[in-house]
């Protein structure tokens, strides 16, 4: 009897021990699951606006140290950012400050990354992110040149309207830091970003020329072959002119942004 009740002590015993242990197995794993289950978060980047972009970034964790995302970046047509501050350092120049106000852009770019984390945790601490970015600008812009008349040799301004886009694709590293507030909220400090690539693209207007304008916007245009490292190429004829060129491209990025971890 004493030998049977032995055995149904250590049974009962080791089923407690199981049940034990399994309880914190699971409630373990379960921790575990609340913070990778987490694996995405959408941000903004909040101080884009004032260039007037809308920035985006979406990212999703691989690994506890290991993410991908891909930002996403845009301007609808507009002045130039911050032209009234250009504006107001062109003193002497009013034919400058009138074209400035005249100037428009606008911008997309798609930036896909691999961020690497030193910290500890998902989306935790600082990080470095190596990206690729493709981005194109557009603009408007007035090209002033001067005619001097045949007759009378008096000089006169006239204005082409050009219009065109610019493509670009640049690699670089991004440095950065981030914090997760909570559960659901992220803070992402883009440090500094720098990268660098190449570009190209056209302009172009249309606009009835008389044989001294052409001359004369053909000379102007020709002088845009003095610039350092960027190549161009332009052509005039009586109803307009195009420009063509490309070089090297330069950017850098920075900025905080918010978002929701899910």
């Amino acid at each position: 009897m004493k030998r049977n009740s032995t055995k149904t002590i250590t049974l009962l015993s080791g089923i407690i021990l199981l049940l034990i242990a399994s309880t914190t197995i699971v409630k373990a794993q379960y921790s575990n699951d609340d913070e990778s289950d987490q694996k995405n978060i959408v941000k903004w980047n909040i101080p884009a606006l004032l260039l007037k972009n809308y920035s985006f970034q979406y990212e999703r964790s691989i690994k506890q140290k290991i993410s991908v995302a891909v930002g996403f970046r845009f301007s609808p047509k507009s002045k130039l950012p911050l032209s009234s501050v250009i504006e107001d350092q062109i003193e002497d120049d009013d034919q400058l400050r009138e074209n400035i106000k005249k100037f428009k852009t606008s911008n997309f770019a798609i930036t896909p990354e691999v961020r690497f984390y030193l910290g500890q945790g998902f989306f935790k601490g600082f990080y470095v992110a190596p990206f690729v970015r493709y981005a194109r600008y557009t603009a408007e812009v007035p090209f002033d040149f001067e005619v001097e008349d045949p007759v009378t040799q008096d000089i006169r301004m006239e204005t082409m309207p050009l219009e065109g886009n610019i493509t670009a694709f640049t690699g670089g590293v991004l440095f950065g830091s981030q914090w997760v507030i909570g559960k659901r909220v992220a803070i992402d400090w883009w440090i500094l970003g720098p990268n660098y690539g190449s570009s190209n693209g056209d302009i172009s207007g249309q606009k009835t020329l008389s044989p001294e304008e052409q001359q004369a916007l053909r000379d102007t245009l020709e002088d845009l072959d003095d610039l350092p490292i960027v190549k161009t190429k332009s052509t005039v004829d009586g109803n307009g002119a195009k420009v063509s060129f490309n070089g090297p491209w330069a950017g850098l990025r920075a900025g905080i942004s918010v978002g929701v971890r899910f």
